[in-house]
């Protein structure tokens, strides 16, 4: 198996200003599913800072009293008495929307003065076009002394409320808004990467890009004139990067970023940077068997179209997709419209697929719906990708986002052969959970028509288990069939003239056009 025949080339990635190399060997790399798994690792790790070790991150939304373990300390403290035991702490974060439209501008900004009030530095950075967002959620600790322990922690979760969840699903006891759907304490499902060996020092490169952006973090007088005065508009240089750590596995990595096209160009993206959607492209291109897929939004039928083609170009091809049941705050802003982009994306699928695709939602043991916040695709147990970015028109055009794609080159011994041991090993994780399978009872998943039987039967049992009353002991497993699209009715419940977004493919932000099928 040759790397470039997954992975983009440099020529591939479609951006020749950015420092990053195509990929790096050597690296290993470990997926930590849930946000209790990635914060008490990450606890350790920031706990474990000294004098002249480096922590850098970025962040959507960051909460700083969110606790990264059930008894501390919150991220804020965290990161603080790392900074003041010497180690050199730099973020960049989000500055967000209005806190009453449910984002988070205070508690990002009160992130960033903790973290400044302890001798560290964090901006909050609006350099997105307008209504756009820094999507991207990864945390990079490198140790002056001991580089065998640096290490990149890359993903979809984010250090604010409601991230610490496990695999139980009771939700983090300190729980962010949501729908009414999801309970006092919304179950949350989500991963992330912890990446060791060369690649540690691609994602330095990805923040150093951003660090080292001359243009102003805000062109609004009044808030430069307040990051001024709180002594968070500085921006102090960074120190000059390492050595790439030494290999520590038999992981390929390659890192996979959305920029989109400033009228004041990023240096390091002129044109912006589309190669989240390049790889998809590629990979779908080559997929065979399986495209396994957890996602937060699935809503654009433009993006969605390289997954229909593949399914009707490979007639043995089966496609699991896991979303949430009901949307977050970003549904309940665009309204009915984010609705009938989800059924038109997923009857699209559906139709490509003619039997061959199937879609979940998850529910924990109580059943309250898990919101699923995940963005994983595993394609033939060859290529897998965790990241910031959802199969949404935004996260591959619009928003920053930041993805690991990884291929094992080591060959994974169980049959059928040709898959690599990571991305199998990720997806039959995922699949033990959702099914209440024992992780070592997973051989039968392996095959994947016998996959996608398995999801199948079990969701078909829970589901006759709730249509019957819930009487008699409740079935394993955590899977409900979604409810199928009803583009007719969703159509009609607008009012307004619907508009349907058009991508540019150079990455330009995409132009509305109304829409003939409304």
């Amino acid at each position: 198996m040759r790397l470039d025949d997954w992975f983009l080339t440099g020529e591939e990635r479609g951006n020749g200003s950015t420092k990053l190399a195509a990929w790096s060997e050597g690296n290993s790399v470990r997926p930590l599913i849930h946000g209790a798994t990635y914060f008490g690792e990450l606890s350790a790790c920031l706990a474990d800072l000294g004098k002249d070790d480096l922590l850098l991150f970025t962040d959507w939304r960051g909460d700083p009293d969110e606790r990264l373990t059930p008894d501390g300390p919150g991220v804020a403290s965290a990161m603080a008495a790392a900074a003041r035991r010497g180690a050199l702490v730099r973020g960049l974060i989000w500055r967000s929307h209005l806190d009453f439209l449910r984002f988070s501008s205070a508690e990002n900004r009160h992130l960033g003065e903790d973290i400044e009030a302890a001798g560290g530095q964090a901006l909050l950075d609006t350099r997105v076009r307008h209504g756009g967002s820094h999507h991207q959620k990864f945390v990079i600790l490198r140790h002056d002394r001991d580089p065998s322990r640096d290490v990149a922690f890359v993903g979809g979760i984010d250090l604010c409320h409601s991230r610490r969840d496990d695999a139980e699903h009771l939700g983090d006891p300190q729980a962010a808004p949501m729908p009414g759907s999801y309970g006092e304490r919304p179950p949350w499902h989500d991963v992330q990467v912890a990446i060791s060996g060369p690649a540690v020092a691609e994602v330095e490169k990805v923040f150093c890009e951003r660090w080292e952006d001359p243009a102003p973090e805000t062109r609004q007088p009044l808030r430069r004139l307040r990051d001024r005065l709180s002594r968070m508009a500085d921006v102090p240089p960074l120190p000059v990067p390492g050595p790439p750590p030494r290999p520590a596995g038999r992981h390929a990595v390659q890192l996979l970023r959305t920029y989109p096209h400033l009228p004041r160009a990023l240096p390091f993206a002129p044109e912006g940077e589309r190669s989240v959607a390049r790889a998809y492209h590629k990979v779908l291109g080559r997929a065979r068997s399986l495209v396994y897929l957890e996602d937060q939004y699935l809503w654009s039928t433009e993006v969605i179209e390289p997954f229909a083609r593949a399914l009707e170009r490979e007639p043995g091809l089966h496609m699991i997709i896991v979303i949430p049941r009901h949307p977050d705050q970003d549904g309940w802003l665009a309204g009915p419209a984010s609705l009938i982009g989800r059924a038109e994306a997923l009857s699209r699928l559906m139709r490509a697929g003619n039997g061959r695709v199937a879609i979940y939602d998850l529910e924990n043991h109580q059943g309250t719906p898990v919101y699923v916040h995940a963005k994983v695709c595993v394609v033939d147990d060859v290529w897998s990708a965790v990241g910031s970015d959802n199969v949404n028109l935004r996260s591959w055009t619009y928003d920053s986002e930041l993805s690991c794609a990884v291929i094992d080159e080591e060959p994974d011994p169980r049959p059928p052969a040709g898959a690599g041991r990571f991305a199998r090993d990720l997806r039959l994780a995922l699949a033990a959970e959702h099914l209440d399978r024992d992780p070592d009872d997973v051989a039968d998943l392996c095959d994947p028509e016998g996959a996608f039987e398995a999801f199948a039967e079990s969701a078909a049992r829970l589901d006759a288990w709730h249509r019957g009353g819930r009487r008699g002991p409740r079935p394993p497993g955590r899977l409900r069939p979604h409810p199928r699209p009803e583009l007719g009715r969703l159509r009609r419940a607008m009012a307004l003239p619907l508009y349907r977004m058009v991508v540019d493919p150079d990455g330009r932000p995409p132009r509305l056009r109304r829409s003939s099928e409304f």
